[in-house]
């Protein structure tokens, strides 16, 4: 007997791969400095505790509606009217058990098998894995350093079939940090409204930009999918909750598969949620402020070690530095420098064939381990 043949077909999470050896040296005593995990160093904000805890103590423990608390989705929807200027339904929202089975949902009631789905490359490495999941195929366009990292119109056309699904994007992106421009997004929804395709927008690190400003989807196109949730700008990992707005023609199907699947996310933290997009401002200016100092400097110490950023990332809590004149085999590279230097970094390869090459920095730590994690490597690379 073996796994499902479903199961060959998704490929490990490099970067747990690593996190997980770092949990071994440092069990063994081993400082190790973290560069690898895209986690905030913060705690949540304190609306959120509270919010929390008056839920939990006030028997806010019963499931909630599938679709998710109305207070959350009303808050969601007050908040994209706030941010974006853009008018969302209560009933078009989703609550989800984290923002990975919102994906799971929407891939589930897209995509037929042999539909495609157009991801960029390199991407968050889980990406191709849900396509995959539910049969259908995940068609890579190459983005390039040199325009960072960013679709191209042409490369996207290129790539466009009669089974072509949707086009998905990632701005501020994960693994580079690179910010998709207006101009670029209103090229993107054109090309897919030509070809009636659908948009999915992975929004997660909105509200973690540093220059310049991001941009919703539905600024855009009604036409489109967001994923988004609270792990990142309210550094709310370990509560698992997620959004996905979809297109009032999805909703009952999503639904449906939201109350076999997963019946409704966590109650208590769909408050905490609420509390969070009311409340948290002050909080998440003061985190956000925190990572651009840090983001400078990772950027200005990489640079000085001869590692290559062409445009600087102004997103997210990532640098994608090419390593190209190091090493070729970004997997090894990365396993090395942790094992002399004890600094955990993330191959390229986790992201895709075109991240070969490349090494994914995380500045989600304190200055301080950031300076030291940084001396390690440039100690590291003079020795090679």
């Amino acid at each position: 007997m073996k796994p499902a043949n479903r199961c060959e077909n998704i490929t490990p999470f490099i970067v747990m791969e690593i996190l997980e050896k770092i949990h071994k040296m440092e069990a063994e005593g081993i400082d190790v400095i973290h560069m690898e995990i895209g986690e905030p160093d913060f705690n949540v904000p304190e609306c959120v505790n509270k919010a929390g805890i008056d839920a939990f103590w006030g028997n806010e423990t019963h499931y909630t509606h599938s679709l998710g608390d109305i207070r959350l989705r009303e808050a969601i929807c007050e908040y994209h009217k706030t941010t974006y200027n853009t008018t969302i339904d209560p009933g078009q929202v989703l609550v989800t058990s984290g923002t990975s089975p919102a994906m799971l949902l929407l891939f589930s009631a897209l995509v037929n098998p042999g539909d495609e789905i157009i991801i960029s490359d390199p991407h968050y490495a889980c990406y191709a894995n849900f396509i995959n999941y539910v049969q259908g195929v995940p068609v890579k366009v190459q983005v390039t350093e040199k325009e960072g990292f960013v679709y191209t119109p042409k490369a996207i056309e290129e790539k466009i079939t009669s089974k072509t699904k949707a086009i998905f994007i990632n701005s501020p992106s994960n693994p580079t940090g690179n910010v998709i421009p207006k101009k670029r997004m209103q090229q993107i929804v054109d090309i897919a409204e030509d070809n009636n395709l659908y948009v999915i927008s992975d929004e997660i690190y909105h509200g973690l930009v540093y220059e310049g400003k991001e941009h919703s989807i539905y600024e855009f196109t009604d036409n489109a999918f967001v994923l988004n949730g609270f792990s990142k700008l309210f550094a709310m990992t370990g509560l698992r909750l997620g959004y996905l707005i979809a297109p009032q023609q999805f909703v009952r199907a999503l639904q449906i598969l939201q109350q076999n699947f997963f019946i409704c996310a966590n109650s208590v933290a769909q408050l905490a949620g609420a509390a969070a997009l009311k409340d948290a401002h002050k909080e998440t200016k003061a985190m956000r402020e925190t990572y651009n100092k840090r983001r400078i400097y990772v950027i200005e110490r990489l640079r000085k070690m001869g590692l290559g950023i062409t445009i600087e990332p102004t997103g997210a809590f990532y640098v994608f530095a090419n390593a190209k004149h190091i090493s070729n085999d970004s997997y090894a590279l990365a396993f090395d420098i942790l094992k002399k230097a004890h600094v955990g970094v993330t191959p390229g390869i986790d992201f895709g064939a075109n991240g070969e090459g490349y090494l994914r920095f995380s500045y989600a730590n304190s200055m301080d381990n950031l300076k030291i994690g940084l001396d390690r490597l440039e100690g590291y690379l003079k020795e090679l």
